[in-house]
């Protein structure tokens, strides 16, 4: 039953990486306003990904601007316990980490230090990790992340292969951890969506399909299958 639970209760997470910064806060208002459930933040270092993005300041904006916002950061950084405790005093509602991202030890304490301040946490697994690396996380989780293209850019073409990946980690929190939550990032469209939510995803960030489009409301609910 819990399963069912998941699917039928889609959370979209436009990703603000595809909005224009110029006029962000009406394009947040806009998202909010056709049905999005969070807003995604990707927050990128130019090492961990060879990109940078936004950091503490633009999350403290955008808590400011709208307080009742479910803020989804994805830390795409490396040594996180290093940020974690400033972006959860910006007003970050979820912070999730990369479990690559340093070692086992100073992962779990990065994800401890968002649990003391109150926020939600996560883990993310590049294309190459298995989702047999998520063994021993999962009791204290609330979301795992699967990147459905390599970290990094917007815009990227969804990979298949890592439907298997989403399926399995559905697979093993149903055993330790049904209530969960299983997030994916990158490429998700309209046409992309549906085998996402089928392999087991409940939380689906997207960025152009969102941002690109000509109707927020309309792709939205696209994306939750309605």
């Amino acid at each position: 039953m819990q399963r069912v639970t998941h699917m039928t209760n889609i959370k979209i997470a436009p990703s603000i990486l595809a909005a224009d910064f110029a006029r962000l806060d009406d394009e947040i208002k806009d998202v909010l306003d056709a049905g999005a459930d969070y807003i995604h933040l990707d927050v990128m270092d130019g090492q961990f990904v060879p990109n940078l993005s936004m950091g503490v300041p633009v999350v403290r904006s955008i808590r400011n601007a709208f307080p009742e916002a479910f803020l989804d950061v994805h830390l795409m950084i490396v040594q996180p316990r290093n940020m974690v405790e400033a972006f959860a005093r910006a007003g970050a509602s979820h912070i999730t980490v990369h479990l690559e991202a340093d070692t086992p030890e100073n992962i779990a304490q990065a994800l401890r230090i968002a649990r003391d301040h109150g926020v939600r946490t996560g883990l993310s697994l590049k294309p190459a990790t298995p989702a047999s690396a998520l063994e021993g996380w999962l009791e204290d989780l609330d979301m795992v992340l699967v990147m459905t293209v390599e970290p990094g850019f917007g815009a990227q073409r969804f990979m298949t292969d890592q439907l298997d990946k989403v399926r399995a980690v559905r697979r093993m929190l149903d055993a330790a951890h049904p209530a969960c939550d299983v997030e994916v990032d990158g490429g998700i469209k309209p046409d992309t969506a549906p085998a996402a939510i089928a392999a087991g995803a409940n939380v689906l960030v997207a960025g152009s399909a969102v941002f690109g489009s000509g109707d927020y409301a309309a792709v939205i609910k696209q994306l939750r299958g309605e």
